[in-house]
C-alpha cells in the first residue's frame, strides 16, 4: 500500500477516519505505524498529499490532512477491451492495468470465453472496485478506471465499436499477425486482447474489417495478465 486512498465519505474537514480491517492491519503489521508518522494519502477522484497519523486503535485510524495539492500521474491514452479471463486471472489483470494507468476497460465476451465466467463473484461491483483500489494504492493514483461489461461480441461490434474507433487507433493483439506491436505510439488507442487461446478467426476478421490493425508480441504464447502488461509497456 504505497498510497492510502481515501473515500470522500472518510474525510471530515481536516481529518480522515479509516475503519476497515484491511488498511488498519496493513498499517499495523506492514508499516509498523506509530502515532506521529506521515503517510502519502489521496482523495479518490482528487489530489494527493501528506497526512499525519494522530490516532491508531484496533478498529480505527485517524489522520490529520495537510495540503492535498499533488496531481495523480497522467493516465494512459488507451481503452482496453479485454476478453473476459478466468476469475483469478481477472483479479490480477485488473490490478496490473490499473497500476499502469488504464482508465477505460471493457470486459468482453467472445467464443472462447467460458460462459460460467460471467457468473463469477469477481464480477460483482464491490469485487471489481476492490481490485481497482489495490491497483491505485500500488501506483499512487487516485482516479478509478471505468469498467464496462459486454456479454455479446456481435452487439459490441455493431453498436459500440464504430463510436470507439472514431478517435482511436484500433489494435488487435493476436498470435500470427504479420506486424509486430508498435512502440511508443502517439494518440489514443483501442486495444483488444483475446482470451486464452485467442480470438477465433471470425472475430479477428470482423475486428480487422471494422478498421482495427492486427499485431503480435512475438512467437511466445503468454498468459493474459503477462500479455496485457507487455503490450502496454511496449505501446506507451
Amino acid at each position: 500500500m504505497n498510497l492510502i486512498l481515501l473515500d470522500p465519505s472518510e474525510v471530515k474537514g481536516a481529518y480522515a477516519y479509516l475503519t476497515d480491517t484491511r488498511r488498519i492491519t496493513h498499517l499495523r503489521e506492514v508499516h509498523r505505524a506509530c502515532v506521529g508518522d506521515y503517510y502519502t494519502v489521496g482523495l479518490q477522484g482528487g489530489k494527493m498529499g501528506k497526512a499525519q497519523l494522530t490516532e491508531l486503535h484496533e478498529t480505527q485510524a485517524t489522520f490529520t490532512l495537510e495540503n492535498l495539492n499533488e496531481l495523480p500521474p497522467p493516465p494512459l491514452p488507451v481503452h482496453l477491451v479485454l476478453a473476459l479471463p478466468r476469475p483469478r486471472m481477472l483479479a490480477r489483470t485488473l490490478e496490473h492495468v490499473t497500476a499502469l494507468g488504464v482508465k477505460n476497460i471493457t470486459l468482453l465476451h467472445s467464443k472462447r470465453v467460458e460462459k460460467s465466467y460471467w457468473q463469477s463473484p469477481e464480477l460483482r461491483t464491490e469485487k471489481i472496485h476492490h481490485h481497482l483500489v489495490l491497483g491505485l494504492e500500488q501506483a499512487r493514483d487516485t482516479q478509478l478506471p471505468n469498467v464496462a461489461l459486454c456479454k455479446g461480441f456481435r452487439p459490441f461490434l455493431e453498436e459500440q465499436l464504430p463510436e470507439l474507433l472514431k478517435d482511436r487507433r484500433g489494435l488487435v493483439a493476436h498470435p500470427g499477425m504479420p506486424n509486430a506491436c508498435p512502440r511508443n505510439i502517439d494518440g489514443n488507442v483501442l486495444l483488444f486482447v483475446g482470451p486464452e487461446g485467442g480470438f477465433i478467426p471470425w472475430e479477428v476478421e470482423k475486428l480487422l474489417e471494422a478498421g482495427c490493425e492486427g499485431m503480435h508480441l512475438g512467437p511466445r504464447i503468454l498468459r493474459v495478465e503477462t500479455a496485457v502488461t507487455a503490450l502496454l509497456s511496449r505501446l506507451f
